[in-house]
């Protein structure tokens, strides 16, 4: 596939996510939440550029490196939205301020993989950053279905937020006012 195709995919997920992450979403029951990142993994493993022939084993080790900090940004995103459950029983989130500084510090390590390829001489076009945007998207959606399953399995209710409330702590529960 193209860097140009690749990268029109890079932003238009971007954009999609950024936007839905910080307005109130619905959390559906469905159980496609892996299914856009599978996408993302096999348009990355379709590039030609996923390694780099002249450097095999760094460019390995990168896009591992690359793996595990989509990985780690996306659990810390999905961990710091904030759920609640609405008066129909549905899950909805939110990002939050932890969340702006999950992406930032996610952004900040994949930039910092981008330059040390860059100065140990390897290519990794697009893929490395698909493969890392797919791991992200995986991961969070994993931990906002495994936190969603949880306060689905509370009884009671709990409202959504309120204009001008303070976002909940980062890794504390999901229900308005619960620690």
């Amino acid at each position: 596939m193209s860097e140009l195709f690749n990268i029109l995919v890079i932003i238009t997920v971007v954009a999609l996510v950024v936007v839905r992450q910080f307005s109130d979403r619905r959390i559906g029951e469905t159980r496609r939440w892996w299914l856009l990142p599978a996408v993302l993994f096999v348009v990355a493993l379709r590039s030609d550029g996923a390694i780099d022939p002249h450097h095999e084993t760094l460019s390995a080790a990168m896009l591992g490196a690359a793996l595990v900090a989509g990985l780690a940004t996306g659990a810390g995103w999905g961990w710091t939205a904030r759920l609640w459950q609405g008066p129909d029983d549905s899950v909805w989130s939110r990002g939050t301020r932890a969340t702006l500084f999950v992406w930032a510090g996610g952004i900040a390590v994949r930039v910092s993989l981008a330059v040390a390829a860059v100065l140990l001489g390897v290519h990794q076009g697009t893929a490395a950053l698909l493969v890392s945007l797919a791991a992200m998207l995986l991961a969070r959606g994993g931990v906002l279905a495994l936190r969603a399953k949880d306060l689905r399995g509370r009884h009671g209710t709990t409202t959504g937020p309120q204009a001008g409330e303070a976002s909940v702590a980062a890794f504390g529960t999901a229900s308005k006012g619960g620690a």
